[in-house]
């Protein structure tokens, strides 16, 4: 029986490099995609096929899907949509600029990308679209508003799309997870560092406390679960008869996600600004 193609974004680290390698393992035919061509030849060493992908430039998503489609005969079953970053700061000290850098990142890339498969999945009658995005897709929190929007946006597109794909042999699922050990904390940083005029801004005092957390070794939480407690919902959704449309990863997704419906709009603002 021939294995199964899966084209999956953000493989340098973390969530999408745990879903290439063990979805190889289980005899997957991975396309693990990256943003430079200097991981690519990180993953192949580790046995991975690996191809450039940068989504956030339209021919460059282009291209890596073509060059995959070439090596599958024009099929893909599955696409794993999970590249991302954040960028922290205060919306007031967000330069526009950098807002739209951070959506066409994390999502007008997954848009364009997910158009091109969506084709290819109607023509040869079936295929599944998994979307990895946050507890910050549902819920938000201070400092992290590009990041926050961005998901949020994510769920919107995701849920729609969903719905005008059901009478469609593709499937679409959401996967919502917390704090996850990578490397997202450490590229947060530098791009906060890079990105914002942090020093002299009015949130100076708070900023000073989100680098302290951004910074800080290893986990970030005693709630951090590795990538594989997100990889093993990526399984589910991949291979289930009755995949889930939303996966909640870690305790504080599964716990927003019961009191948002539940607390006063105020109440759980003050939780949200002492997380």
């Amino acid at each position: 029986m021939k294995s199964k193609s899966i084209l999956i974004t953000g493989c340098s680290s973390g969530i999408g490099l745990c879903a290439a390698k063990t979805l190889q393992t289980r005899g997957y035919q991975v396309y693990a995609s990256v943003r430079s061509i200097d991981d690519v030849a990180k993953l192949e060493a580790e046995g991975l096929n690996a191809l450039v992908l940068d989504l956030q430039n339209s021919n460059s998503i282009e291209k890596g899907l073509e060059l995959v489609l070439n090596q599958t005969g024009g099929k893909l079953d599955y696409l794993f949509n999970n590249g991302a970053y954040g960028q922290p700061g205060a919306v007031e000290d967000l330069p526009t600029d950098i807002l739209r850098q951070q959506f066409e990142a994390n999502f007008f890339g997954w848009h364009h990308l997910t158009r091109l498969v969506i084709k290819v999945m109607r023509e040869q009658g079936h295929g599944r679209i998994i979307q990895n995005s946050s507890v910050l897709g549902f819920v938000c929190m201070p400092y992290r508003g590009a990041y926050n929007a961005s998901k949020y946006a994510i769920e919107g597109l995701t849920d729609t799309l969903r719905l005008e794909l059901s009478d469609s042999p593709i499937f679409i699922s959401l996967i919502e997870p917390g704090p996850i050990a990578s490397k997202f904390r450490e590229n947060a940083a530098k791009m906060f560092k890079q990105n914002i005029d942090w020093e002299s801004s009015l949130h100076f005092d708070k900023y000073s406390e989100q680098l302290k957390r951004l910074e800080k070794k290893g986990d970030a939480n005693s709630f951090t679960l590795a990538p594989d407690a997100v990889v093993k919902c990526l399984i589910h959704a991949l291979e289930s008869k009755r995949p889930k449309i939303r996966y909640r990863v870690t305790f504080p997704t599964k716990l927003f996600a019961i009191l948002k419906p539940l607390l006063p709009t105020n109440i759980l603002d003050i939780l949200l600004n002492k997380s």
